[in-house]
């Protein structure tokens, strides 16, 4: 098997194209979550806390006087604490998301399986089974 037909051959099995498309998906949905975050909760929870904006909440690693964290990377180091705060709470949100579509997906599986299957019907009788039943009717004539 050629090194060509044996990649073409992993590559179209279900899972991973399934694991493909299930990246995609998480990056976008992911997307979705930092705007959730970052344009939603974030100014919600700074308007609570006096309107400070986390994004700025930095701690200068080599002497800067910037008041924003873009001008302060510009001037060098910098510990950006706020923008871990926003990560972190994008985390936890879509970890909280995931938890909640995984148990919703298992509901509907124990769903499914306390549902009463139909009893299926008996499989038709093999092809040698019914020629010896026609044997057998002609020889009781």
């Amino acid at each position: 098997m050629g090194f060509t037909t044996e990649f073409k051959e992993f590559a179209m099995k279900g899972s991973v194209v399934d694991l493909a498309v299930g990246v995609i998906i998480g990056g976008a949905f992911g997307k979705i979550v930092d705007s959730l975050v970052g344009d939603v909760i974030m100014p919600v929870v700074s308007k609570i806390f006096g309107g400070l904006d986390f994004a700025n909440y930095f701690i200068p690693l080599s002497g800067q006087s910037a008041a924003t964290l873009v001008e302060a990377k510009k001037e060098g180091a910098v510990l950006a604490y706020g923008s871990f705060l926003t990560v972190s709470i994008n985390f936890v949100i879509l970890a909280f998301i995931i938890f909640m579509m995984v148990k919703a997906v298992n509901q509907m599986k124990r769903n499914d399986a306390a549902a009463p299957a139909e009893p299926a019907a008996p499989p038709p009788p093999a092809e040698d089974v019914l020629l010896l039943r026609e044997i057998r009717d002609a020889l009781r004539k």
